[in-house]
């Protein structure tokens, strides 16, 4: 029997830390935290300084009963949980809730899972940090009262089930603002004024002019001073430059630069991160620190010899200039530089390769540039046509990385033709193009996570939680807005005649980026106008600070909350007494048929339109927005519009035909059939004779294609891209297949693949019973009967369930639900 528990908080942890361990060492999971506040109520006791109530879900129940088992079993308990806050507060609940002997009890940390860091861990054991302990508990403890006491508000005042939270409500309020930015910003015109120029050896280059005009006249003006005018070479500098490579990453920064490179949501990005470090492959991933250890620094200063050369070394220390920058950890790279790649799934391999790169450049020499700035002359007006140019030197860390960015950049320096002061050039054509003022950029999750940073918001562990809570609410969505088209004027000088032409651009295209929705809106509108302090971006990063305060011993977090709370708590019972219910109401005029009041608000089912009040004799109406409009932005015609559906345009085979919107857009429907509209057409301008093509090509889709063992395929295209269908199983075609031309051979290869697919995740299957048990995401299972699905966490063995245990989880989920239903 093992003289040594190791307790860890995952079980892909407690692999890894196993085969550095000797026989006399066991190494057990608590999956995550064993304690925690209650779900169904505040569990914080305000009067009796906030002691937080603390308990074991049923869910851990099993896993409790585990440890204690092995605790009685082992000499020393080592409880290795995270280095940070929430993993001393891991550490502190088992100590607690295990009852462990303090003087057989010990507390390590480490920053990467490998054999040198573990061992150096047990060697250096330490106690429990309280400090640190606090610190989780005062975050915990204040955000759920936050929570806890604003969300019944908004039920009362706005709609049930919403919720609000210091950090997600105030990066909601950013999303918010920026929105509203952009709708009040207005464009300004002006022409800027490009020439491309030749030299006497025929080599071509383009230059600018530093002044724009802002109308077409005043750039047509400058435009005929041009012609047959003489142009040469007025100035001419040439520096040398260098560019220093970046930091290595933080969580923060990692998060941008895997949105930027490899498209990665910040969810996405930390569960790979979290799997690489529980595979020993990167070091923590949760820091605010830029910091290399000596050893890392060295390794990566071999590495860069080896593959490279001396002169692409320069080791480097970085200073963590981060707002209450937490612990001292390291920043987040490889434990083995010599890794440039490793054999992972696909999207973790990517991410460690990023991780890899950025950090062996953080460690090479800078680039060395020369940058040439070329000033030309005319001989018929004083203003300066001007070039840059930028010639790499020495590659220095770009041979193996550059930083990505948030902005586009609208000009790029390039390589220019060797020239000397005094010499002539010839104008190919001198272009005066109409351009416009931009709004400013609605937020990525990538820039969302840098804004909060800057402003001290959250910490690397809540940027993630926090972008994936508020799209889950419904207050903002990865936008779909597709842009609208604008006309500009182009003014163009050649062989000494100005030509004018009109083009088009398309603007304010902005698919993926974070946009707030109607109830997002008027929510950060209510807690704005009422809980000031609480949406306050400096009392947030105030907030911040006190824990960092709590963590390094200066402040006592009771006294924090007593603080906070003697001001927050009456002013949520005054808001909850006297403030009006908030529907985000917008009267947009009178409706021209009844003459009522014609307005737009947040409703029970979402955002509609209405004729009337309730205080008119006669009823008042109702219609739903349609999905792509908002009550902020919503016109007087589009909402009356919306009264007209369903609206009927004819027949077809003697089925009525009828246009409407329903949850997933704009559709025809014929008889019981239902036909969605091609994106960005508009369900007003559908004739009968489009609904009827749109009827045809639904019912030739949906004509059988062929045939397989007896049963009919048909085929289709939804919204996860072509399918086929047989047997009332849906099946995805890939681009491997050209969908439009699928073989037999092609169909039956699609169906056995799935039907291959969907065996290997049944790990039971009671037939008779209508119950199997399949293989979820992530190591876990699910039950599944009819409608019912259960997912069984990690820990559950589900190989070993039979089917009494099954039937037994189904009955007590089954009873649950009714008791919270009950409750309600």
């Amino acid at each position: 029997m093992a003289k040594n528990l190791v307790i860890v908080e995952s079980p892909a942890k407690a692999k890894t830390i196993e085969k550095f361990l000797g026989k006399d060492f066991k190494v057990e999971s608590s999956f995550g935290h064993i304690a925690d506040l209650p779900s169904k109520e505040l569990g914080v006791d305000v009067e009796k300084s906030f002691k937080p109530k603390y308990i074991v879900s049923s869910d851990k129940k099993t896993v409790v009963k585990k440890l204690k088992e092995a605790v009685s079993k082992a000499d020393t308990v080592w409880l290795a949980s995270d280095e940070d806050r929430e993993g001393e507060a891991i550490a502190w609940h088992l100590a607690e809730t295990l009852k462990l002997d303090k003087n057989k009890t010990k507390r390590i940390v480490f920053n990467s899972i490998t054999k040198n860091a573990i061992t150096k861990a047990i060697e250096n054991p330490r106690g429990i940090d309280y400090n640190l302990v606090n610190a989780q508990q005062a975050r915990r403890v204040l955000d759920r009262l936050v929570g806890y006491q604003l969300s019944p508000v908004l039920w009362k005042k706005i709609k049930t089930g919403l919720s609000a939270g210091r950090v997600q409500s105030v990066a909601v309020r950013l999303i918010v603002e920026r929105e509203r930015e952009i709708k009040d910003f207005t464009p300004e015109a002006s022409f800027r004024i490009v020439a491309e120029f030749k030299t006497n050896e025929g080599k071509v280059f383009k230059a600018r002019l530093s002044k724009s005009f802002n109308t077409a006249q005043e750039a047509k003006a400058f435009l005929n001073k041009n012609i047959n005018a003489q142009f040469k070479i007025a100035g001419l500098d040439t520096k040398p430059a260098k560019k220093s490579p970046a930091a290595p990453f933080t969580t923060s920064t990692l998060q941008q630069e895997a949105s930027r490179k490899l498209y990665f949501s910040v969810a996405k990005t930390m569960n790979m991160a979290q799997r690489l470090y529980e595979a020993g492959l990167i070091t923590y991933m949760r820091t605010d620190s830029v910091n290399l250890s000596s050893e890392a620094i060295e390794a990566a200063k071999n590495e860069i010899i080896k593959l490279y050369g001396k002169e692409f070394s320069q080791s480097r220390n970085y200073a963590t200039k981060a707002k209450g920058a937490q612990e001292a950890h390291e920043a987040i790279r490889p434990t083995d530089m010599s890794k440039s790649s490793v054999t992972v799934e696909r999207d973790q391999a990517r991410l460690y390769e990023l991780i890899w790169k950025r950090t062996l450049a953080s460690q090479m020499s800078d680039a060395k540039l020369e940058r040439t700035n070329v000033k030309i002359e005319a001989n018929s007006h004083k203003e300066q046509f001007v070039a840059n140019g930028e010639v790499l030197k020495f590659e220095g860390f770009l041979k193996v990385y550059l930083e990505g960015t948030d902005e586009e950049d609208e000009e790029q320096d390039g390589m220019l033709p060797a020239m000397k002061i005094g010499e002539e050039v010839f104008e190919n054509y001198i272009m005066a193009t109409e351009r416009f003022t931009r709004p400013p950029y609605r937020y990525t999750e990538a820039s969302l996570v840098k804004k909060l940073e800057e402003l001290g918001i959250g910490r690397p562990s809540t940027y993630a939680p926090t972008i994936s809570t508020i799209q889950n609410r419904g207050y903002i969505e990865k936008g779909t807005i597709e842009g609208e088209e604008r006309k500009y004027i182009q003014l163009t000088l050649q062989n000494s005649e100005i030509k004018e032409k009109t083009l088009k651009e398309m603007v304010g295209s902005d698919k993926g980026k974070l946009v707030p929705t109607d109830i997002g809106i008027i929510v950060n509108d209510f807690l704005v106008n009422h809980f000031s302090s609480i949406l306050d971006y400096n009392f947030t990063a105030k907030v911040e600070q006190d824990f960092d305060d709590i963590a390094s011993g200066e402040v006592d977090w009771t006294k924090m909350m007593k603080d906070f709370y003697k001001d927050f708590h009456p002013n949520v019972k005054n808001v909850e007494e006297t403030a009006e219910r908030e529907t985000g109401e917008r009267i947009l005029g009178a409706d021209p048929k009844t003459g009522r009041q014609l307005s737009v608000r947040l409703g029970r089912f979402g955002p509609m339109a209405q004729i009337g009040t309730a205080e008119d004799d006669e009823k008042p109406q109702f219609a739903s927005l349609l999905p792509e409009q908002s009550i902020d932005t919503i016109t007087f015609e589009e909402a009356l519009d919306l009264f007209k559906l369903p609206k009927k345009i004819g027949e077809y085979k003697g089925e009525e035909i009828e246009v409407n919107s329903g949850r997933f857009g704009p559709y025809v429907r014929y008889g019981k059939k239902f036909v969605s509209l091609e994106k960005g057409e508009d369900l007003f301008d559908v004739t009968l004779d489009r609904a009827i093509e749109l009827i045809q090509q639904k019912e030739k889709a949906d004509a059988p294609i062929s045939s397989y063992k007896g049963k009919e395929v048909t085929k289709g295209k939804g919204r996860f891209g072509p399918f086929i269908k047989w047997n009332n199983m849906f099946v995805n075609v890939n681009k491997k297949y050209d969908f439009d031309n699928l073989s037999d051979a092609d169909i039956a290869e699609l169906i056995e693949d799935k039907l291959r697919k969907e065996a290997e995740k049944i790990i039971h299957n009671w037939e008779d019973e209508g119950i199997r048990v399949e293989k979820a995401r992530w190591g876990r299972s699910n039950i599944i009967k009819g409608r019912i699905k259960i997912e069984l966490s990690k820990e559950v063995d589900a190989a070993k369930l039979t089917l009494e245990e099954v039937k037994d989880i189904i009955e007590k989920n089954s009873q649950s639900k009714k008791k919270s239903k009950t409750k309600k």
